[in-house]
């Protein structure tokens, strides 16, 4: 089959944004291999405030914003989680996987080791960000009063106040180039949230997944996605039946909860939602 990308731009992501994806997916295919190709889908997907991650990224409860990124290749793996003011952090996760032993860097170790790597200061936080978290945190004074008090209704404000939560999620990234695949993965968390909490997508077999049958990742309710290992899930079916039959029988098990998967293997492509989710595939 020919070699192709398909991106997302997060579970709740307007479809109108589907166009622009098209766009990003086919500046990205003047990369050598798959890796080059997913990288540079998701820095474009990065440098765009209307998707949640690296510019774009919501803030967390102490106005804070951390951010987690992945990439994988059959075999390797590197990932950051709650890093902070760096533009894109899925070129960290990339230098975690080349040029460390490691696989996930976290908080201010994975800072440091990005400046190490010459990735510059830089602060992610948007005019729409503020906006966004003045309308949360007046949403959990409304609510009680105390640190601790908000803490323990932010689930309560999410199901009462759902424009609260980000109008995306993560975004990501999967390809076959040349017989070989790759995944990469990017989010700027969930609202509200605490300082630190890591979701789905910086964990392998989570949030994304990428092995020698082909490559997986997930957007969604972080959470859920963790506790199914939804992406290895799917990864394991591949060759047992159609690669979109697995696809939309993982999502139809998350019953309400949003979710959204894109997929390849040696001879398909999916990218599939139970709730919007711009997405496109690109075949070169």
């Amino acid at each position: 089959m020919s070699n192709t990308i398909v991106l997302h731009g997060g579970a709740g992501s307007s479809n109108q944004f589907s166009e622009r994806l098209k766009a990003y997916a086919k500046r990205s295919l003047n990369g050598k291999s798959a890796l080059d190709c997913v990288i540079s889908a998701v820095v474009q997907m990065e440098d765009d405030q209307d998707f949640n991650a690296g510019t774009g990224s919501v803030m967390r409860v102490d106005g804070s914003i951390q951010m987690d990124a992945a990439v994988m290749i059959p075999g390797r793996f590197g990932a950051v989680a709650a890093i902070e003011r760096v533009k894109n952090p899925v070129l960290v996760a990339r230098d975690v996987m080349e040029r460390t032993p490691h696989l996930i860097l976290s908080g201010d170790g994975a800072v440091r080791f990005a400046r190490a790597m010459g990735h510059r200061d830089y602060d992610p936080s948007t005019e729409k960000a503020r906006e966004r978290y003045r309308a949360m945190m007046s949403a959990l004074e409304g609510k009680k009063t105390g640190e601790d008090e908000k803490y323990s209704v932010m689930r309560e404000v999410l199901r009462s106040m759902p424009e609260l939560l980000s109008t995306t999620d993560t975004v990501g990234a999967v390809a076959r180039v040349n017989g070989e695949f790759a995944a990469a993965v990017s989010t700027g968390g969930a609202s509200p949230m605490l300082r630190g909490r890591i979701g789905d997508s910086p964990i392998p077999g989570a949030g994304i997944y990428c092995g020698e049958k082909g490559a997986v990742v997930a957007t969604g309710i972080g959470e859920e996605i963790l506790k199914r290992v939804l992406c290895y899930r799917v990864y394991s079916r591949i060759g047992a039946k159609r690669l979109e039959d697995i696809v939309r029988e993982e999502i139809a098990a998350f019953g309400n909860v949003s979710v959204g998967l894109i997929a390849v293997s040696e001879d398909e492509a999916v990218a599939a939602s139970n709730t919007n989710m711009a997405y496109a595939v690109e075949y070169f």
